[in-house]
């Protein structure tokens, strides 16, 4: 390591100097290395050194595998020479032995103070002022802090950075304190354990998942959002499976057994899936152990009752879970529903790649939500209402009978425009009721949460009366409310209109809902009446005009005299501060009167967060009640979001049913007809099915729209199958199972693969999972090599879907010579976007059309792009001379002739060279033979029967 920076050698322990050991401590210590600034890192602990943040590489998603920190005692031992060890350092030490690989955060007064490494590694994130204890000393210890109010958006950044937190709290009050006041670890935070919605994505679920389990032994998936109680685990087949789930849900966390710890799998499903990777103990997956916390976290004797009889491997990662949270002090879990079962079956599958490629939650070329379908169609109203249009587009039905469900749903809000602004006026006074009864439950909640959860509730009567119709009754996600008017109208009566947000200084609760507390506010207003009276009093008894008569937290009730009229101060004052201005005075009188009212308002603060601690816990008990309500109007308001959207831009119902048919007329893309292109959106038509429109080649020249209409089939497919009313003037889906994409060019240089390397891998997974159900949406197949194995390739590819796979497939490629499948095969068509071209000008008419694509187009478009004409000139030159050897000598495409028939002599075959003989005889005629040497004559002679070869 450098030293300080001004010569100084280094002081880190003799262990440093071991280069094993010290590049074991680096390459575990890698979430620290981190930052912005330039900053000491250790404090002197081991040693004083530089580090250099800026220069370092920022890790987001980290590993918790960090090397320990020293022990206590070790820091002690380390730390007695030239400093000195108080209490409070000691218990500082202690507690965060407890979370080594953790930022403490440590409560002292107003304020979370960090020490050593951790004060500068936050300070270095966070700009804050890196500041020293015991400066006097040797070696002065590194803080920084942050006010105690303003903690959450710091420890937010510090998570997001990919840092553990720790909170340790003062857990007594320091007024009753004997000595150091007592501190305990209250709270670890991590990307999975974030509670608090103000520092969450409103939108967007919060998972914290688990994965256990082998190829051998079968998988298991399992994540919970303790912000809003969402619990499931399921079961995947293989790893594909695996990581399409686990990708879906989106998990901040991941948490992974012990035994996963560098093994082919783990990095597998690290490279897949963006999220913090947390190692766990064994132990904590055992089977035995889950069935005991689960049945005792939902208080029921055996797991038949939760359907979660038949789990194994699921069940494994849903127990690890619950002991995650509970070792990080979360235990108030009331609000957790029960853990869902998900039945992969259910749902349509879409693996990273179809997301990515069809930019269904964010886009392609930024990574933003805005110009994703996710972020068209979320137009929800409520933040509830948000979160399940994502998991609608995620998860999308297969079954035609839950599909049409929900279907008619948004029928019923599409047809009736005054029931959809109705319910959207009422749902735009709801708040999160989800994550508010997670705050509830885990006791984070203020009274300005339950005020707003009370106002939620009161919208309940109007929005069941609005969904009282002979149409809407008949449907589940319409159905009655839960009725929760008696905890409403509890809340409003307890709680003032506007509480403040402390809960221990009084003011919460409404006059008249408790009679001591009413006599206690009394005779706290009284006494301010009385402190005016008093200040009058002695103004008129000293003669003492400025005589101010006061209160502090400190020093309790005063008299304030100004030193120029300390003159006129009566004997019986009793001195009781000395200001550079003024003296403070007591009175026997003021005394008592300080302890009567004192008394008064100490009991009317605790007194009052006596009363809203009940009404907290009143409002836990309803804690199922509350999520199945907030289940309920985050159907609702996906509905009314779903609706808004066909009736905005005349979407049409689709036609659903098991059918393998895929029939859109006059069809559109739903993002790109949104944006302001100048140019109108031309709508297609486009038919797949088993019989004659199975496999589809798509030709055209680049930029026509090829990509968009592919695209635009699977979406509505997507869309569908997830509810919505569909871009099209008609529309039949029959339900597909999986979407497949392979679009775009893009290498994994991580993990040594190239361009076409990714190309392969990702068509030869299509290929081994694909089922006659499937819709695959392929662009460029085999571009990544040289022409003529790229045409191989793409031609077995093609032939592979249409003679094996069967399943519904767009096939875009330049490749012209894949259009004769067409002529082969009754299930194969040939369509192809149409070009005009006029005076050397390429126009896009963005229209699909039958046929093969007579050219590409590509010199044209490669002017459009700007090159020089001299090599637009060569190129033409160029294929002109490629074209020449298109068809073999009778006309016959050559790439559709068998291994068999192409060893077979060609009837009619008169000429050696074929296509080329002008080629090879210009060459031949062109040789000086009485210049050549016989080596030259020799090497010409090969190669003129390499090319002859070829022909």
């Amino acid at each position: 390591m450098e030293g300080d920076g001004e010569g100084r050698s280094d002081d880190a322990p003799k262990s440093w100097r071991n280069g094993d050991v010290r590049t074991r401590l680096v390459a575990g210590f890698e979430t620290l290395w981190v930052g912005r600034k330039r900053g000491a890192c250790c404090g002197g602990i081991w040693g004083r050194f530089e580090l250099d943040f800026a220069a370092m590489p920022r890790r987001k998603h980290t590993d918790d595998r960090a090397t320990p920190a020293p022990s206590t005692s070790a820091r002690l031992a380390d730390m007695a020479d030239g400093r000195r060890i108080t209490p409070m350092l000691r218990q500082f030490l202690e507690i965060k032995e407890q979370a080594p690989d953790a930022l403490l955060f440590f409560r002292m007064g107003d304020f979370y103070e960090l020490f050593f490494e951790d004060a500068e590694i936050a300070a270095g994130l966070l700009d804050l002022t890196l500041t020293a204890r015991d400066k006097s000393g040797e070696q002065p210890i590194p803080m920084a802090g942050v006010p105690h109010h303003a903690v959450r958006p710091y420890i937010v950044r510090l998570v997001e950075e990919g840092y553990k937190v720790a909170i340790a709290d003062q857990v007594e009050d320091p007024r009753q304190a004997k000595g150091i006041v007592r501190r305990a670890l209250t709270e670890l935070i991590t990307p999975g354990l974030i509670l608090d919605p103000e520092n969450l994505d409103a939108r967007s679920s919060n998972f914290l998942a688990a994965v256990h389990g082998t190829a051998k032994a079968g998988f298991g998936l399992a994540w919970i959002d303790v912000s809003t109680g969402e619990y499931a685990l399921t079961e995947p087949d293989d790893r594909a499976s695996l990581l399409a789930e686990l990708t879906r849900i989106g998990a901040r966390e991941v948490l992974i057994s012990e035994d996963f710890f560098d093994t082919e799998l783990r990095v597998a499903l690290e490279a897949g899936a963006a999220a913090r990777w947390t190692t766990q103990p064994h132990r904590s997956f055992g089977l035995t152990g889950a069935k005991e916390v689960l049945e005792g976290l939902f208080s029921v004797r055996g797991l038949d009752g939760l359907g979660l009889g038949g789990a194994t491997v699921g069940l494994q990662a849903a127990g690890a879970i619950i002991e995650y949270l509970r070792s990080s002090h979360i235990d108030a879990l009331g609000h957790v529903r029960r853990p869902k079962y998900v039945q992969l079956n259910s749902f349509m599958t879409l693996d990273e790649n179809a997301r990515r490629n069809l930019e269904v939650f964010r886009t392609l070329s930024e990574g933003k939500r805005k110009g994703s379908l996710l972020g068209l169609m979320d137009r929800a109203t409520t933040s509830m209402g948000s979160r399940r249009v994502r998991r609608w587009l995620g998860a999308p039905l297969l079954d035609p009978g839950a599909i049409n469900a929900r279907l008619d749903a948004v029928d019923v809000l599409v047809r009736s425009g005054a029931l959809r602004s109705a319910l959207e006026e009422r749902l735009a006074l709801v708040h999160d009721v989800e994550r508010l009864n997670s705050k509830v439950t885990s006791g984070r909640a203020n009274a300005k949460d339950l005020v707003a959860l009370s106002r939620s509730l009161a919208q309940m009567p109007a929005l069941d009366i609005l969904l009282d119709r002979e149409d809407a009754r008949s449907l589940e996600v319409f159905s009655p409310l839960p009725d929760l008017s008696a905890l409403a109208a509890e809340i409003e009566g307890c709680l003032v209109d506007e509480p403040p947000l402390a809960l221990k200084e009084g003011g919460l609760i409404r006059q008249g809902y408790h009679a001591e507390l009413d006599e206690l506010v009394a005779l706290s207003k009284e006494g301010k009446g009385a402190l005016l009276r008093l200040e009058a009093e002695e103004r008129k008894k000293t003669g003492i005009s400025s005589l101010k008569v006061r209160y502090n937290r400190v020093f309790g009730y005063y008299i304030e005299v100004t030193k120029a009229n300390l003159k006129h101060v009566p004997e019986h004052y009793i001195r009781k501060q000395t200001l550079a201005n003024a003296e403070r005075y007591y009175t026997p009188e003021l005394k008592d009167f300080e302890a009567k009212i004192l008394g008064a308002e100490e009991r009317r603060g605790s007194l009052e967060f006596e009363l809203f601690e009940e009404l907290r816990v009143q409002v836990a008990g309803a804690a199922p009640e509350l999520a199945q309500l907030a289940d309920r109007l985050a159907d609702i308001d996906a509905g009314l979001c779903f609706a808004g959207l066909a009736v905005d831009y005349s979407y049409v119902r689709p036609e659903v049913d098991d059918s393998e048919v895929l029939e859109l007329v006059a069809s559109r893309h739903p993002v790109i007809e949104r944006m302001p292109l100048g140019e109108r959106f031309v709508p297609n038509d486009v038919l797949l099915d088993r019989e004659e429109h199975q496999l589809l080649i798509v030709s055209g020249p680049n930029m026509a729209g090829k990509s968009t209409v592919m695209r635009q089939v699977a979406l509505c497919a997507l869309m569908a199958q997830a509810g919505s009313f569909v871009p099209a003037e008609r529309a039949r889906v029959g339900v597909v199972d999986r979407i497949f994409t392979r679009v775009g060019a893009s290498d994994n240089i991580a993990r040594g693969q190239s361009t076409f390397m990714v190309e392969m891998a990702e068509t030869a997974s299509i290929l081994s999972t694909a089922t006659s159900r499937s819709l695959a949406v392929l662009d460029e197949i085999g571009r990544g090599t040289s022409t003529y194995d790229g045409v191989a390739i793409a031609w077995a590819v093609a032939e592979y879907f249409a003679d094996v796979l069967g399943c519904r497939t767009m096939f875009a490629t330049h490749y012209h010579e894949l259009s004769e499948l067409a002529r082969t095969r009754e299930q194969v068509r040939n369509v192809n976007i149409a070009v005009s071209e006029v005076g050397g000008k390429v126009i896009f008419l963005r229209r699909l059309r039958e046929g093969g694509a007579s050219r590409s187009y590509g010199i044209q478009v490669a002017k459009l792009a700007g090159l020089p004409e001299d090599v637009l000139a060569r190129a033409r030159e160029v294929l002109a001379n490629l074209e020449l050897d298109s068809e073999d000598s009778v006309g016959r495409p050559r790439l559709a002739r068998s291994r068999e028939a192409a060893s077979e002599p060609t009837p009619g075959q008169l000429s050696l060279f074929s296509g080329r003989e002008e080629v090879l005889r210009d060459e031949i005629l062109d040789l000086e033979l009485d210049k050549l040497t016989p080596l030259e004559a020799l090497n010409i002679l090969a190669e003129l029967k390499e090319k002859a070869e070829r022909c």
